[in-house]
């Protein structure tokens, strides 16, 4: 996880990379959540937005670190 990774002659991040993907997951994902209607079933919902949000960044870099074998 803590390389540079060349996007356009710049170095960035791989953290800001797993950012925007994380957050491109999370849109997709708080739709689906709230087309269903789950937010309204939870007591704090931008918590839950939040703690979603994480989880999803969290599991993007554990599972993409190298010598990690997916199940």
């Amino acid at each position: 996880m803590l390389i540079e990774t060349n996007v356009g002659g710049a170095l960035a991040p791989s953290l800001l990379l797993y950012v925007m993907v994380s957050i491109v997951l999370f849109l997709v994902t708080d739709r689906v959540a709230s087309a269903i209607g789950f937010y309204r079933i939870v007591w704090h919902p931008a918590l839950v937005r939040f703690a979603l949000w994480v989880g999803l960044l969290s599991a993007l870099v554990l599972l993409t670190r190298p010598g990690v074998v997916a199940p």
